[in-house]
Formats: C-alpha cells, structure tokens, sequence
C-alpha cells in the first residue's frame, strides 16, 4: 500500500500543477476554519495554510525549489494584488486627506522604529552583517524587501522569510493588542498594522473594517518607499 502511494506521490509530485494545486487546497482549508472561529486573529489563514504546506513538504520530502516551481504563479499574484489596494485607498480619499499630517508622522516613526530596532537587537545579540541586510527591511512587502535585501548584501531568501514572520505575528497579533490598549481609532489601527505588517497585516485589517483596511495599505505602499531609503543608511551605523 505505501509503495503504490509513493508510486503515485512520484509521478503527481513531478508535475509543478500538483504544488499550486496544493497551495489552494491549503488556502481554502485554512480560511474555512479561520471562517469557522469568527475571524479569531489566533486563526490567520495565512499562519494555517503555512503551516500545512510545510507539513506536507517536510513530510514528502520536497525542497522548497520544487515548490515554489509550481506555485510561483501565486508569488506572481502578489503585484496585482498590492496593485487592487489602489480601489478603497480611492474610496477612503477625503479621509486621508483630512488626516495626512498624522499618516505622515506615524509613517515616519513607525518605519524608523521597524528598522533601528530590528538591527540594534539583532546587533547586540551577535548577528552578522549579511543577517543584517535581510532583517532590515521585514517590515516591507516581499518583493520589496526582496529586493532591498540584495542591494544591501542579504539573503533574498531568509528577508522573504523573515517577512513572512513579521507578517503573521503582526497579523495575529494587532486586534487583542489594540484592544488591550484601547485604540479605537480605525484609521490608527490600520496605518500601524500596514506599517508594521505589510500585506498580510493589511489582510488582516480589511477583516476587520474597511476603512483600517484602506490606511493599512496606505502604510503599507508609503513604508516600503520611506524603508528603501532608510534601510541602507541605518545598516551602515550597525556594520
């Protein structure tokens, strides 16, 4: 019997169809129970479906490279996607427009604060230079972050790691952390989860009410900009 699933599992696992197939499956199963809890922040679709990919790579075998063969058309996704957050950043206009000053303060501390603190813990602790470089920008989108990282020297390949973690701790983290401290303010509690969490963050705000969506994605374009720019000149204080 398990020498004819491993059979099977050879031949399905050689076509990359099979991968992004899985992904989907992962998808749909994780925002089913994430559906099923009420949207509990402990059930990010996001952290599930990680998690059940990395069961099913782990238990089969399969390098990441292999993966990521088939499954590349939803890393694709992500531009189009980042893209779309333009239609209720144009609905919130006049909203954002009364509160620039403070989006643009907020942008400002939020994004020193996810690099400088990133690098001086990280520093202290004992990481090198080339960790360094990929830790700085965990706080942008992939792509961005991505790149950033090369530029400066890193690892493309633990910064989308490291992104991907900040993503869901900030994702699963935001609401009982606002509500602990009692930050109503939708537009607040958008700005900084986009900021601090990029796209998986900004996910999570548009659970939770539209308008937190729209200035999550605001912080989220705005900080992978301001990041670019500031990520090289923090780094070199810490090399």
């Amino acid at each position: 019997m398990m020498t004819d699933f491993a059979e099977i599992w050879s031949y399905l696992a050689a076509g990359p169809l099979i991968w992004l197939t899985l992904t989907l499956v992962a998808w749909v199963a994780a925002d089913a129970l994430s559906t099923a809890t009420g949207r509990s922040p402990w059930t990010n679709p996001v952290l599930i479906a990680v998690l059940l990919l990395a069961v099913t790579l782990w238990g089969t075998g399969t390098p990441y490279a292999v993966y990521f063969e088939g499954a590349q058309f939803v890393h694709f996704l992500l531009g189009p996607a980042t893209v779309s957050l333009a239609v209720p950043l144009y609905q919130q206009g006049q909203r954002v427009r009364r509160a620039l000053l403070p989006v643009l303060a907020g942008l400002v501390a939020g994004s020193a604060v996810a690099v400088i603190s990133a690098l001086w813990i990280a520093s202290a602790l004992g990481v090198d230079g080339e960790t360094l470089a990929a830790l700085a920008p965990k706080s942008t989108t992939a792509p961005v972050a991505i790149g950033i990282a090369e530029s400066l020297g890193g690892s493309p390949t633990l910064a989308a790691v490291l992104v991907l973690l900040t993503g869901i701790v900030g994702a699963v983290m935001v609401t009982p952390l606002f509500n602990a401290l009692g930050i109503r303010d939708w537009r607040a509690r958008g700005l900084a989860v986009g900021v601090a969490a990029h796209g998986i963050g900004t996910a999570r705000a548009f659970q939770v009410h539209p308008q937190a969506g729209a200035f999550a994605g605001i912080g989220m374009g705005l900080n992978a900009i301001l990041t670019a720019a500031l990520a090289p000149a923090v780094l070199r204080l810490f090399l």
